[in-house]
């Protein structure tokens, strides 16, 4: 999509995004949205003015949130540890000081309530995760929970009442470095999972999901037997940094999702034969490290031929064993992440990739053994949703352009039990899950402020349908 015609100005609409143009109800890329309001009519969001975010608070709350960290460079917090629990426990404590109610749900997910008028009404959301990838940084996933944190805080400050309660979530485990699948708290949150996938997906030091879960506390089975209820949720939002480098690039103040990228992510073990390196010839070497860089090579030719535009296929890890400067490689584990916006050639990218890793395995006498570690769709997000989102900034006079997520995220998931939309803050140099990750608390204050106009939006506007009903 061109920058000319996804980026607006605060006071500018395309027809995509325009309340009276458009196709009625559907997303540009012709996918049917949930049933809801076509689009917002204009006018007060219910506030007398922007809620003030304000910058320092976010940024003691990140560097608070960013000392609970194993020891190295950047956060290393993983999914279903005790840092991860600690970080629940501290938004916990801010929110029960915003004056809401907290639970913590059979998944670990950390729920804080905050009342409507109507005790009955569906419930608004909005939030993230708080665990980390190894040596990330402090600002994936976070930032959306502080986010959360903040919106929290302006209305209570504010003395700001909603018709429908507003629910403000940490979710667990979103991050897929320790288990190999991400969005675990919200996939069990969504009804997606199963015990026989939590006891199966384990970590580097063989420790399974569901072990994990137990440790903590939470019972697998139970949280597999309890998903969200859709009846209880009206809608979900949640705010982001883009983990790209769009909206920089365009000074550009905010980002509204119209589509997350889908994952496939495989394990693939090579076994050749270990041997001398000195007394083994070349020819006949049954090489497994040899064998792997081919397959490295293969999954960045695949995404950068002219039928993959939009394909992104990544080999994250790669485990060499005996490991020895004076030995043949006898063994490769690597692992392969194929993402894209086309569910299709998502799946056919990743079986090309075995396909030819294959060959090249039958061609260097090398055992071949993939195991899939993962597999989700894109997901297209609620066109009705996403204007919410942009009407704010523009109400807001922030800049904003609909983009694609390339990324994962819990809104993919959410968005089976509600209508879920997305928003995105810059990333400085497009820099995610590393130590440099970075962005300014002035461009999340930016974001908190169309985050919390959106939701009372959303509050304002889905309480008059109801109305009408």
């Amino acid at each position: 999509m061109s920058v000319t015609s996804e980026t607006r100005a605060a006071t500018g609409r395309t027809r995509a995004d325009s309340p009276t143009g458009g196709a009625a109800g559907r997303s540009k890329r012709g996918a049917s949205p949930r049933r809801g309001p076509e689009a917002p009519p204009a006018g007060a969001d219910g506030a007398s003015g922007p809620l003030p975010a304000s910058a320092p608070r976010i940024a003691d709350a990140l560097e608070e949130l960013a000392g609970l960290s194993e020891g190295g460079p950047g956060v290393t917090r993983l999914a279903y540890s005790p840092l991860e629990r600690q970080a629940h426990e501290l938004f916990a404590s801010w929110m029960r000081a915003a004056g809401c109610t907290v639970t913590v749900d059979p998944a670990g997910n950390t729920i804080a309530t905050r009342p409507g008028r109507s005790a009955d009404a569906p419930a608004l959301g909005t939030g993230s995760h708080l665990d980390s990838v190894y040596n990330g940084g402090r600002f994936d996933g976070i930032t959306g929970v502080v986010a959360a944190v903040e919106v929290a805080r302006l209305l209570a400050e504010a003395k700001i009442e909603t018709e429908h309660p507003l629910r403000f979530v940490a979710f667990a485990g979103e991050e897929g470095a320790r288990f190999g699948q991400a969005c675990l708290g919200s996939k069990l949150a969504a009804g997606l999972s199963s015990v026989a996938e939590l006891n199966s997906r384990r970590d580097r030091d063989g420790v399974s999901v569901a072990d994990a879960m137990s440790a903590l506390g939470f019972d697998p089975a139970r949280a597999v037997a309890n998903p969200w209820r859709p009846q209880d949720w009206a809608a979900f939002l949640e705010l982001h940094v883009e983990q790209g480098s769009v909206l920089e690039r365009g000074q550009i103040s905010v980002g509204a999702v119209d589509l997350i990228s889908g994952s496939t992510r495989l394990e693939l073990t090579l076994d050749g034969q270990a041997s001398h390196t000195g007394g083994t010839p070349m020819r006949g070497r049954s090489d497994a490290l040899a064998a792997a860089s081919e397959a490295v090579l293969i999954a960045e030719e695949l995404a950068l031929d002219t039928r993959h535009r939009g394909t992104r296929a990544t080999v994250g890890r790669l485990e060499v064993y005996p490991g020895s400067i004076t030995t043949i490689p006898g063994r490769v584990t690597l692992s392969v992440d194929v993402r894209d916006i086309d569910a299709d050639r998502q799946r056919l990218t990743a079986a090309e990739i075995v396909r030819r890793v294959q060959a090249v395995c039958d061609r260097r006498r090398v055992r071949l053994d993939v195991r899939l570690l993962a597999d989700t769709s894109p997901v297209v997000l609620p066109v009705w949703v996403r204007r919410f989102i942009t009407t704010a900034a523009s109400e807001l006079d922030v800049s904003y352009r609909v983009m694609t997520s390339g990324a994962s995220h819990d809104a993919q998931m959410i968005n089976r039990i509600t209508p879920a939309g997305m928003v995105f803050v810059p990333s400085r140099a497009g820099l995610s899950h590393v130590p440099e990750e970075w962005t300014a608390p002035d461009e999340i204050a930016t974001g908190v402020q169309v985050l919390a106009a959106g939701l009372l939006r959303l509050d304002r506007d889905l309480t008059e349908l109801a109305g009408r009903r």
